[in-house]
């Protein structure tokens, strides 16, 4: 749950902070930089499990287990806070990412031909969006691959009990 109030904390603060959607230049760095500050908790989580519950041992799969269970919870809290975020700063994300990615191909210097399939994949992209069943699990999508990320690294380290073993009082 910690990662999850970090992580969907810095969220709605970052875009509340730039009344809508960070320039996308930022936005990307700031949310990812968020998320593995967040999902620090999953290294946490599985060395308090192993030192406290396990007595000093954990073997890989448990360890990833204990990791994939704290992304996963921190997933669920990272797409209510989107959904929160999007009600209270009444951002239409889709529209302002598609604009975006329209105009940075323009100043790329796109052919005309391009740049209509583009307009025409973003107004499709638009509507999809909309859809809470294509829109959740898409938020869903974009931090649980960095919680698996860092729960496969934190299981491989910590499956040592010579890393960073449990003090003794």
């Amino acid at each position: 749950m910690i990662a999850g109030l970090v992580v969907g904390g810095f969220e709605i603060v970052t875009f509340v902070a730039f009344s809508g959607m960070p320039p996308m230049k930022y936005g990307m760095v700031i949310g990812y930089t968020t998320m593995l500050i967040a999902l620090s908790a999953v290294f946490v989580g599985i060395k308090r499990h192993r030192d406290v519950d396990r007595g000093g041992v954990i073997g890989f799969w448990p360890a990833l287990g204990v990791g994939l269970g704290v992304s996963f919870i921190a997933g669920i809290f990272y797409v209510i806070a989107w959904e929160a975020v999007q009600a209270m700063t009444h951002m239409n994300f889709a529209t302002s990412y598609a604009n975006a990615i329209i105009a940075s191909e323009k100043a790329k210097g796109a052919s005309a031909d391009a740049l209509a399939k583009l307009t025409a994949d973003m107004a499709a992209f638009k509507v999809k969006y909309a859809n809470p069943m294509y829109r959740l699990p898409m938020a869903f999508a974009e931090i649980f691959p960095v919680g698996v990320l860092v729960s496969l690294v934190s299981a491989g380290l910590l499956r040592n009990s010579r890393f960073l073993p449990a003090r003794r009082a």
